[in-house]
């Protein structure tokens, strides 16, 4: 199926990846999409290595900022990781580190503009971490996630947005409704816990908790716009206020140099404390 020029990039992904000895067939058939099966072009898809990609994909990143923002609260943990895990995010990087020379297309969607096989860069880049997982272990994708996608996403400077604000403007522009929110609560008077179930017309429920009705909305909305994004770039691009390099240049300087300062500080201040 692959040449050497083909094997030769493999083996320079593998390489970035830390698994240089890492058996190439088993990675060749992360790249295999679908639409490549049904013209008979490959026997297998990477759609049952995606399915698993994508469980080890939220696990890492959950693991990832549960460590390093300590001080952070559910909504905004949720928030983060909607943003780290969304297609649109993990085919920008994909399309960074040469995916696209590696996929395996059928012939019509191999032909279409490269933006319209942005879903086919992230299953493959999601199939790309199950086979890395089962080569080289959840430890060897950690690293992989953390210098290849989630410090160069972090270190673009962007600044998390209210997940309520988000969900509330994204829902309005679609279908001209608001969130609706189901709040209860829990526990002794002096030290509830709230709970709420936040809905979109005709999409999704989701349920959040905290020890205030706000941050428990918070947290519904969070992972209400975590859900939307796995089907919709629109929502993917609004959980960051500058998540694109359009964004970002809009950003001045000083901002940006601010923002990465912060971003420092927190991972000086998180590497402290789990010193020994």
């Amino acid at each position: 199926m692959a040449g050497e020029a083909y094997r030769a990039r493999l083996r320079a992904l593998l390489a970035l990846a830390g698994a240089k000895d890492a058996n190439l067939a088993a990675f060749e058939a992360a790249f295999v999409h679908e639409s490549a099966v049904r013209e008979r072009l490959a026997q297998r898809s990477n759609q049952r290595l995606e399915f698993l990609g994508d469980s080890i994909l939220g696990f890492v990143v959950a693991r990832s900022i549960f460590e390093r923002y300590r001080e952070a609260d559910e909504g905004e943990l949720g928030l983060r990781k909607a943003a780290l895990v969304a297609d649109a995010a993990i085919a920008q990087t994909a399309e960074r580190l040469g995916f696209e020379h590696l996929l395996v297309l059928g012939a019509g969607l191999a032909k279409q503009a490269p933006s319209k096989r942005r879903s086919a860069l992230a299953d493959a880049f999601e199939a790309f971490l199950a086979t890395l997982y089962r080569e080289s272990g959840i430890e060897a994708v950690a690293r992989f996630l953390a210098s290849e996608h989630i410090e160069p996403f972090e270190r673009a400077g962007a600044d998390l947005v209210d997940p309520k604000t988000t969900l509330q403007e994204w829902s309005q522009r679609r279908f001209g409704h608001a969130p609706a929110y189901v709040d209860r609560s829990e526990g002794p008077a002096h030290e509830p816990l709230f709970f709420a179930e936040v809905s979109v017309p005709g999409e999704v429920r989701a349920e959040g908790s905290g020890p205030s009705k706000k941050a428990a909305q918070r947290a519904a909305a969070a992972r209400a716009i975590e859900l939307l994004a796995e089907r919709y770039d629109d929502v993917a691009s609004r959980v960051l206020s500058a998540p694109s390099a359009v964004a970002a240049k809009a950003a001045t300087p000083a901002r940006r140099r601010s923002v990465r300062a912060a971003v420092q500080t927190k991972r000086k201040a998180a590497s402290k404390r789990s010193r020994p």
